[in-house]
């Protein structure tokens, strides 16, 4: 496997974990540094150590883990999606500038990173057929990831601040979307 399709495949993978963190940024009042850290650091090693991990344990637990990947997502996603819309609900027209949570907590984090990476686990366990170096598509499915999300919480915090709570609500729908669109898309190639 050449290094461009490793490249194509690690844009591929990070599409998800992008959405998320422009998801992210857009619930964030005040962008910092330590920010884009941890959404390089969840998302990004979220993406690389589940290749791996499915390497090592693909042909053990491969394809029943396969049979569930796409239910974990979805849960995971609405769930944390509805907690979103539940939140900015119930801070209401008048609390603005109310804070609804950390959305970099590790609680809110660990289970983006899960949800957005569960793809990877399968992609690692056909690696060796595909005949890709494992060091190689590690590194670059995280490195990738981490860039694609940080450039997506940069903009997702420009047109959070534009769209204000109401983006929020999109946020929200946007998980929620997402989370469905991974069960209908593995429901479907069933």
């Amino acid at each position: 496997m050449r290094f461009a399709a490793i490249l194509v495949l690690a844009a591929g993978l990070s599409m998800d974990a992008a959405a998320v963190a422009t998801v992210r940024g857009a619930t964030t009042r005040e962008l910092r540094v330590p920010h884009f850290l941890w959404v390089a650091l969840y998302l990004g090693g979220s993406q690389a150590l589940m290749p791996l991990i499915g390497y090592w344990l693909g042909a053990a637990v491969g394809d029943r883990f396969a049979a569930w990947d796409h239910w974990i997502a979805f849960v995971l996603l609405s769930a944390i999606g509805g907690k979103m819309l539940y939140e900015t609900a119930a801070a209401g027209d008048d609390d603005d500038d109310a804070p609804v949570g950390d959305p970099f907590s590790p609680r809110v984090m660990v289970p983006l990173a899960i949800a957005t990476s569960v793809d990877a686990f399968a992609v690692g366990a056909t690696l060796p057929m595909l005949g890709a170096p494992l060091a190689l598509s590690v590194i670059t499915i995280g490195v990738v990831t981490a860039v694609l999300s940080m450039i997506g919480l940069s903009a997702g915090h420009r047109f959070g601040r534009a769209l204000g709570k109401r983006f929020e609500l999109v946020g929200g729908v946007v998980l929620i979307l997402l989370g469905v669109k991974i069960l209908v898309e593995h429901l479907g190639a069933s």
